[in-house]
């Protein structure tokens, strides 16, 4: 087939439901018996499969007619070494945006929902017929492109990781995770469940769901209707936010420093005091994560990157 420039552009995609099953227990026939030995529809399983790989062929035939072509799978994002000027396509879900901006570092993303009846896609605008005018756009530099502020934890070991919606960190189960917490000239010793930073992007995810189950705890204890929305602030904000989860207050560990803003001038820092199995991963993939157990330092700041979402 023809193409009609030699652009590179690389098509991000992930495994279904089907295949994941398909991995774990070798034969489509005995996945389908554990779903429906479970009493759940496997028809809907297929129903999803079936229209991804249906949209990915037909994204594929279309991006192969524009430019060099090359199929990423997700699980390849953490080492796949991309080009500067590489246009990317993540066929969704939003998760798959965020997780494969963070590799990136500043080329375009363009995100593509596979299954508008499935996925509601706050960062999937395009459908798989818009490709091809979006990416004559992109090619030409005509397309709008939105900037997505990221989080970096850096520890003093030399590793980093950015994130695109959020951090969390604390220890990697349900246990206690036990840190010094640093802002500007406030200190405290902490024993929680964990801390969330989010960026702006990730400001109606996990942040909003943790700020919108304190204030409803907090209405219901004092017994007051008091209206108040969680915050949500722009992509592109300069700042990010922090929320401690269920901070513990005890003769050694406070709760005080438990909410607030981290700015490019204003860092957190942090140290670990977990023995063993303390994390940091970003995004909600647990599998890509930083040990962070006892004398590890992290500082967690706006990342100096940014992501570049097509719009």
């Amino acid at each position: 087939m023809q193409r009609i420039s030699e652009n590179k552009i690389i098509l991000v995609v992930r495994r279904t439901r089907i295949d994941d099953l398909i991995r774990r227990f070798n034969t489509l026939a005995q996945a389908k018996f554990y779903i429906e030995h479970l009493g759940a529809d496997f028809s809907d399983y297929l129903r999803e499969d079936e229209q991804y790989k249906k949209m990915q062929s037909a994204a594929e035939i279309c991006l192969r007619s524009l430019g060099h072509l090359q199929v990423l799978d997700r699980s390849f994002l953490p080492n796949f070494i991309f080009g500067n000027q590489d246009i990317i396509v993540v066929l969704g879900q939003d998760g798959l945006v965020a997780n494969t901006i963070k590799y990136l570092s500043g080329q375009k993303v363009i995100g593509v929902n596979p299954d508008c009846q499935r996925w509601e896609g706050v960062l999937l605008p395009f459908q798989v017929d818009d490709l091809k005018s979006i990416i004559l756009d992109v090619f030409a530099q005509r397309r709008p492109i939105k900037e997505v502020t990221m989080a970096k934890a850096s520890l003093n070991n030399g590793q980093n990781l950015y994130a695109v919606n959020d951090l969390f960190i604390g220890h990697q189960s349900h246990m206690s995770a036990r840190y010094e917490i640093q802002l500007d000239h406030y200190r405290e010793q902490h024993s929680s469940s964990g801390i969330i930073v989010s960026t702006g992007l990730g400001s109606t995810g996990w942040f909003k769901s943790v700020l919108t189950g304190a204030l409803n705890i907090s209405h219901a204890f004092h017994h007051q209707d008091i209206e108040s929305e969680p915050i949500q602030f722009a992509w592109d904000a300069d700042y990010l936010y922090f929320s401690v989860r269920e901070p513990f207050l005890s003769v050694t560990s406070s709760a005080d420093l438990v909410f607030g803003q981290i700015t490019t001038q204003r860092p957190m820092k942090l140290i670990s005091q977990m023995a063993e199995n303390g994390v940091i991963f970003s995004d909600g993939i647990e599998q890509d994560f930083l040990e962070f157990n006892s004398g590890t330092q992290a500082i967690i700041s706006v990342a100096e990157k940014r992501g570049y979402l097509v719009v």
